[in-house]
């Protein structure tokens, strides 16, 4: 017997406003984003940017140049994306926002390149042609920029890439050559002699922008230089009781006075000793000391009270066999004169003490060894002290005791041919010399050894020397008619205090840094940069200023690049014929590429044939709305900040920058330096081949970059997911708008509550995203996005709205506000999001708004009407929001339990004893909103064993199933199903659904 047949039963999920997107749920990043990078090149977005934004007040990011040796890193990939979440999301905010990328092409790295590939081919550098090995080291950098700008871009950051700066552009030269000629012709610029940081391996002058401390082992000594002589101005200047007046004093006659350094090989550069009148120092007598002791019984020392014991621990007297003589006063030690502890050997001058602000009692003994050659401390103490070293006849002359190899001069007799580092920067010989010296003639009375930070090349990577040499120096201190006759200091100062710094601290650093820097050094004894151009004359040793030579030599530059400085023609062809050219010394040195990076705002934004989009800069301080932003890491503010301070500040008298950004540095996931030795490197070409770009763009805006951030697998992880979270948000509002009739609005005032809620919530946002853009808050930015996408939309207002949006009719009201709100919410939220998510957000936005030539990055954030705001809504809703945590709460236990399915099972009672949860309850449909078919809210505490939660005080559920029949097509479980007999299967609100959906689909109904 068979069955019989009966009429198949309707497939209701056809007639439900279901999502409807192409919105891929897996991005694909590393295959799209490619593809946007081809179109914004199609299109001209940047070229579109600057056309838009002619009228707009300018918000120029001037790019730091990377240097063009390598390919880039994370911490580049961080510094290149922050920038372009500033420039995208300033452009945003209604700024013409230009970005120019730039290189630095000159300096020792890329030298350093050509002569190891010299090295390899066994040639040597100095038999090739200068303007040769020249163009050697240019091809090199042009190779490197093309690599950097192609793997920037894959970043997705956009800038004028067909049109780069170039520091070693012929253009670029000839400014950089023409500004040093600036310092020149004020009179800044002068040829002295003082201690520099030398590289022995690179055989140049260091800045200490270019320098590293890392761990190092010195040997250390305590050495005792005699006492020569005693001579004091007034007896009445002692103090009664501790040193008598008679110089024939045999306590103090045959005392030493005990020094302590770490750099035994300036011994023979020794030219004082300088104490402090703020620290207390004895005499001290050795009583009791092993045999073969250094310290002998009897002998007498000069150290400071609060470091004696701790002298003589290191030379080896035991506890209570030394003892403590008289005081010796500042008034008795400023008139002592010394012996050199190797007077024997050579050096048989007169040593003398001298107070020095520098000298402190935290460690050695108190005094400190000067070598006016070794030290910059050394150097200003003793050029400081020159009256009283002519009062005493001490010859003043600074010795040049150690040459470009650090190997020691005639002018360090005893150890003339010794070396302080080996050509491969390895220790030398000398230290082990002067210790042997030393201890021959009885002046050591300890040695040890130290490890500690000391200054090392950041590119060798190997320690570097303090040593006396002739270079070029911009004065700091050296009041200049041009600059109203104030000082560099005192103008870059000036600068400092108009900028605004981000984070604030950032000010107090580098005003520290450039109150107490020494004159620039800005010379470098190598090939490959930009030279110094000036002429000095034979005889008078007179820098050369003539404005028609200074116009030559620029011209020249433009023309040919600064090649033309090493022709053999030079100074014929630049001074005649005005000046003979037999008069004049060429200068052969090169500038310090610092000088070249801080001129970099000379040709890039003061240049209007250059680039003209930049030009013409009119800042907030003149008046204007424009701004200048550096934006680099914190290492900066010792480089290129600092270098561009100086340069802008002596030939304009001002700041080069109105804002100025530091990040910090990357490290691992643990939070540790990055080194391929650990295998702990992170490669951003890596992140990007593996997971996108737009991950890496999260991760740099999500951090906390006025600190050091950390990267790693998990951490990769963290934001990849929450990247997904955040791209199903723009996915289930695109889905859902596909369903939207635009026009089909409805009034503000017409509106649901929780559409006006939601309408309110991106009005609070719109605020706050642009306090956070303009304060270049990104991690605000970034926490604001993701609380309110995951948090109010995809947690809440989705998950309770979903519902509506699916079943109810297609004239409904709470329907048509739901998607008119999500359509308000996408459009804002792809804007708010693009500075960050470059690819996706453009992604998105295009399916939304498909156009051959539309980009959501030519928006600018829209206005959001402020009558949407509505504070006493929110509070309401946030006690609503507090109610049904409590509800949502006891139902995933009634799931886990399987005692119900889905929420939409269930009627749970409510009791609410809180009288303002209670009031924010009234009028609320409170089932829709908990995503149940029903529920009863009971004023009172509720039954002990109601479910509660400890911090929603007040409130307490009882989760009970839903009574009556499900519906087959919301599944919504009802009494009222089947109450329309022409869709006995559903409820009234689908029956009603269903009859819209039929008559707007004749066709689909009838079949």
């Amino acid at each position: 017997m068979t069955a019989p047949e009966t009429a198949p039963a309707r497939d209701y999920s056809k007639t439900l406003f279901l999502p409807q997107t192409e919105f891929p749920m897996r991005a694909g990043l590393p295959v799209r984003e490619p593809l946007f990078l081809e179109r914004w090149k199609r299109m001209d977005l940047y070229g579109t940017l600057r056309a838009r934004g002619q009228n707009r007040p300018k918000f120029v990011l001037h790019d730091g140049p990377p240097y063009a040796n390598g390919n880039i890193h994370i911490g580049t990939a961080l510094n290149k994306i922050l920038k372009d979440v500033v420039v995208r999301s300033q452009t945003a905010l209604g700024f013409d926002a230009n970005y120019v990328p730039g290189w630095d092409c000159h300096g020792l790295p890329i030298e350093w390149k050509i002569e190891e590939q010299y090295r390899a081919k066994g040639r040597n550098k100095d038999d090739v042609p200068v303007i040769e090995f020249r163009q050697e080291c240019r091809t090199f950098a042009a190779q490197w920029l093309d690599v950097q700008r192609e793997e920037f871009k894959r970043l997705g950051v956009t800038g004028d890439w067909d049109h780069p700066y170039a520091t070693m552009a012929f253009p670029a030269e000839a400014v950089i050559a023409d500004e040093l000629m600036k310092f020149s012709m004020s009179g800044q610029l002068y040829r002295g002699s003082k201690p520099v940081m030398w590289s022995v391996v690179e055989k140049t002058a260091l800045a200490e922008a270019e320098v590293e401390y890392e761990e190092h082992v010195s040997d250390t000594i305590f050495c005792a230089f005699p006492i020569r002589e005693i001579k004091f101005a007034l007896a009445e200047d002692i103090v009664p009781g501790t040193i008598p007046t008679d110089p024939n004093n045999a306590a103090l006659a045959g005392a030493r006075v005990v020094i302590w350094t770490t750099t035994p090989w300036t011994i023979p550069g020794n030219r004082a000793v300088a104490y402090s009148k703020k620290i207390a120092y004895g005499l001290y007598r050795v009583s009791r000391a092993p045999d073969d002791n250094w310290a002998k019984p009897g002998e007498t020392y000069v150290l400071a009270d609060s470091l004696a014991a701790t002298v003589f621990k290191a030379a080896r007297v035991p506890e209570g066999g030394f003892e403590r003589v008289a005081d010796v006063p500042a008034e008795v030690l400023a008139g002592l004169t010394l012996d050199h502890p190797l007077a024997k050997l050579g050096y048989g001058f007169a040593v003398p003490m001298l107070d020095g602000d520098h000298v402190t009692d935290e460690s050695g003994t108190g005094f400190v060894h000067t070598a006016p050659s070794h030290g910059r401390e050394d150097f200003e103490l003793w050029m400081a002290s020159g009256r009283l070293l002519r009062e005493r006849g001490i010859d003043a002359t600074i010795p040049y005791t150690v040459d470009a190899d650090s190997v020691l001069t005639e002018a360090a007799p005893g150890f003339t041919g010794t070396r302080v580092l080996t050509a491969k920067g390895e220790k030398g010989d000398a230290n082990k010399a002067v210790i042997a010296a030393l201890t021959e003639a009885g002046a050591l009375i300890a040695r040890g050894v130290l490890r500690h930070q000391y200054p090392h090349s950041w590119r060798s990577k190997k320690p570097v020397i303090f040593r006396n040499t002739p270079q070029w120096f911009i004065a700091m201190d050296r009041p200049v008619d041009s600059l109203g006759n104030r000082t560099l200091r005192e103008v870059a100062l000036q600068g400092i205090d108009d900028t605004q710094w981000v984070p604030t601290q950032g000010k107090n650093r580098i005003t520290g840094m450039v109150a107490n820097r020494p004159d620039w050094v800005v010379s470098r004894q190598r090939a490959w940069g930009v030279p110094i151009t000036v002429f000095v004359h034979r005889e008078t040793a007179e820098i050369l200023k003539d404005a028609r030579v200074n116009a030559r030599i620029r011209d020249a530059f433009a023309a040919e690049g600064a090649d033309a400085w090493f022709r053999d023609d030079a100074a014929e062809r630049f001074l005649a014929p005005e000046h003979d050219p037999a008069a004049y010394e060429k200068v052969t040195d090169v500038l310090d590429v610092w000088f070249d990076s801080g001129s970099t705002h000379a040709f890039v934004l003061d240049d209007p044939e250059a680039f003209p989009g930049l030009s013409g800069v009119k800042r907030v301080r003149d008046g204007g709305q424009d701004r200048v932003m550096y934006l680099e890491g914190s290492d900066q503010h010792r480089g290129w900040f600092q270098s561009s301070l100086l340069e802008s500040a002596g030939t304009r008298g001002r700041a080069p920058y109105d804002i100025v950004l530091t990040h910090g540095f990357v490290l691992d996931g643990k939070g540790l330096k990055m080194s391929k030795s650990k295998g702990n490197v992170v490669a951003p070409q890596s992140v990007i081949k593996d997971s996108g770009a737009d991950i890496l763009r999260l991760w740099v805006a999500a951090s906390d970059y006025t600190d050091d951030l950390r990267i790693g697998p998990e951490i990769i992880k963290t934001f990849a997911e929450t990247y997904r979270k955040l791209r199903n948000s723009l996915r289930w509002m695109l889905g859902s708008l596909a369903h939207r009739v635009q026009g089909d609005d409805v009034a503000f005032q017409e509106m649901p509550e929780l559409e006006r809620l939601i309408l309110h919530r991106l009005a609070e946002l719109d605020g706050e995203i642009r306090e956070a853009y303009a304060t270049f808050d990104t991690k605000r930015v970034v926490a604001l996005l993701n609380g309110f996408m995951t948090g109010d939309l995809s947690s809440f207002y989705f998950d309770v709205r979903k519902d509506a949006l699916y079943c109810d009719p297609i004239s409904s009201v709470r329907r048509r506000a739901a998607l008119q709100v999500i359509d308000a919410a996408f459009r804002r939220a792809t804007i708010w999001l693009a500075p960050v998510l470059a690819f996706t957000a453009e992604e998105a936005w295009l399916e939304r708004y498909p156009s051959e030539d539309g980009s959501v990055h030519l928006q600018t954030l829209p206005e959001t009407p402020t009558d949407w705001l509505d504070p006493a809504l929110a509070e309401r809703w946030h006690r609503i929001r507090r109610v049904r945590r409590v509800v949502t709460g006891a139902l995933e236990i009634e799931r886990a339990a399987k005692r119900i399915g889905a929420s939409l099972e269930a009627a749970p009672q409510v009791y609410v004893a809180d009288p303002e949860l209670l009031a924010a309850l009234e009028g609320c449909d409170f089932a829709d909103t908990c995503i149940t078919s029903a529920i009863t809210v009971v004023a009172g505490e509720g039954p002990a064993e109601a479910f509660r939660l400890d911090e929603v005080r007040g409130v307490a559920v009882v989760p009970s199933p839903a009574e009556g029949r499900k519906c087959a097509r919301s599944w919504r479980v009802s009494p009222e199903v089947g109450s329309d007999p022409d869709y006995p299967e559903v409820t009234p609100r689908d029956a009603q659904a269903l009859r819209e959906w039929d008559a707007a689909h004749p066709e689909a109904s009838a079949a």
